[in-house]
């Protein structure tokens, strides 16, 4: 375990020296869109809020288990391949939480990585939280969600792989869409912006949810082996 810690902290200590833009990036999206994209972001924050403040009342470990996922959010998401202007790829760690403890517990634990990566790494920003949040904080995490419930009674396993693939996935397409509704292209519009940002995501995006889905069965099965006990699988006990 304490390898395990060692090398989380190592990896997030070298995110620092490699900024680039996180989803979308300070500034990138007009101020109506940013404003927007808050509003839809609220409600999901404070039932996710009120989710967690009930785990803790009934079982205090669980803090444990919660900052662990929000480290695997935050490690995954530092680690960054430049894709296109205003925007970088990456794996989101959301699947784990959502598979964990729900969705909506994954997306107050996406909105606090994106906040203090937009402050500290400047990584996104303060005006894209919502959108940023929107993409990689709710549609990620209950895409992830529900494929878990679908798949996990015909194999836990390739549940688990699927999930975290599809929501990383997921958060992508999300994110090229909102890049799309704000800047549609001059012949084609929407759609045409949204082929040509989701053709150049997928170049970088597709290996790494493959590597992001693997990597959460691992973390899966060794939390599943050692610290079982009480945690919740989507809002189920194990």
């Amino acid at each position: 375990m304490k390898r395990i810690l060692f090398i989380s902290i190592f990896l997030i200590l070298q995110s620092f020296s490699t900024a680039h833009a996180m989803h979308i990036m300070e500034g990138f999206l007009p101020l109506h869109w940013a404003v927007f994209y808050f509003a839809l972001c609220i409600p999901i924050i404070i039932l996710g809020v009120r989710k967690i403040t009930k785990l803790i009342k009934a079982d205090n470990e669980v803090k444990l288990m919660l900052a662990l996922c929000g480290a695997y959010i935050f490690l995954l998401s530092a680690l960054k391949l430049p894709s296109i202007t205003g925007s970088s790829s990456h794996p989101t760690g959301v699947g784990l939480s959502a598979i964990l403890f729900g969705p909506l517990v994954s997306s107050v634990l996406s909105m606090i990585v994106l906040f203090f990566q937009a402050v500290f790494l400047a990584h996104g920003g303060i005006t894209t939280l919502g959108a940023n949040t929107f993409s990689m904080g709710i549609v990620g995490p209950f895409a992830a969600y529900f494929t878990f419930k679908l798949l996990k009674q015909k194999n836990l396993k390739m549940a688990v792989f699927v999930s975290a693939m599809i929501g990383d996935l997921l958060t992508y397409v999300t994110t090229a869409l909102q890049l799309s509704i704000a800047f549609p292209g001059k012949a084609g519009g929407i759609l045409e912006s949204f082929i040509k940002f989701s053709a150049i995501f997928a170049i970088t995006q597709i290996p790494l949810a493959i590597i992001e889905g693997l990597v959460t069965v691992i973390i899966y099965d060794y939390i599943q082996r050692y610290f079982s006990n009480g945690i919740e699988l989507g809002g189920e006990k194990i």
